[in-house]
C-alpha cells in the first residue's frame, strides 16, 4: 500500500496544493487539533496561508473521508487523522486534552439506542468527559483530599441515537 500523502489525495478525487499536503500533515502529526492549531503548524511549514484556506482544506479533507472532525460541545471542532474505525474520545473538562479510547462494545456502531425510531444507525460517536490523570492530581493537592474523586466520565454525546445524559 502506497502512503504517499499525494498518492493519497489524488484518490480521493482531490487536487493535490501543498496547503492540502500540509494540512494533511499537520492533522496527522497533531491529533485533535483546532484548526488554529492547524494553521499555526501549517504556516511553520510552508509560511503564508490564510485562516480560510485552513478551514477549506480541512472541510474538503473531513467530507471526504480522509480525516475526522469532532465537534466536542462547548469546545471548538478538532481533527484528527484516525478514521474509520468508530473509536471514541476522552477529554478533559480542566485542560482540554484529548485522548482516543476504542469502541465501547464490538463494532460500529458499537451502542444500540434504546429505540431507533427506523433509522439504520451506522455510527455512534460518543465523548466522555471528566479530568485527565495530571489535572486531577493538581486539585487533590490543591483541595488536600487526597483520595476522594468525583466520577470521571460520562456519555454526553451519541450521535444517531439521542443523548445518554
Amino acid at each position: 500500500m502506497n502512503d504517499d500523502p499525494a498518492d493519497l489525495l489524488r484518490l480521493h478525487g482531490i487536487q493535490v496544493t501543498a496547503q492540502r499536503l500540509a494540512v494533511l500533515a499537520a492533522v496527522s502529526g497533531r491529533p485533535h487539533g483546532t484548526a488554529e492549531d492547524v494553521a499555526k503548524t501549517v504556516r511553520g511549514e510552508i509560511g503564508v496561508i490564510s485562516r480560510q484556506a485552513v478551514y477549506d482544506a480541512l472541510g474538503l479533507l473531513a467530507d471526504t473521508g480522509l480525516i475526522r472532525r469532532i465537534q466536542p460541545a462547548g469546545s471548538p471542532a478538532r481533527y484528527e487523522a484516525r478514521t474509520g474505525d468508530n473509536h471514541h474520545h476522552l477529554i478533559c473538562r480542566i485542560c482540554g486534552r484529548t485522548v482516543d479510547v476504542d469502541c465501547a462494545v464490538g463494532a460500529a456502531p458499537c451502542l444500540t439506542p434504546a429505540d431507533d425510531a427506523g433509522f439504520d444507525i451506522n455510527e455512534a460517536e460518543v465523548i466522555y468527559w471528566g479530568r485527565c490523570p495530571e489535572c486531577l492530581a493538581q486539585a487533590t493537592v490543591r483541595s488536600g483530599n487526597e483520595g476522594k474523586t468525583e466520577p470521571a466520565a460520562r456519555v454526553v454525546n451519541v450521535r444517531g441515537g439521542g443523548n445518554t445524559e
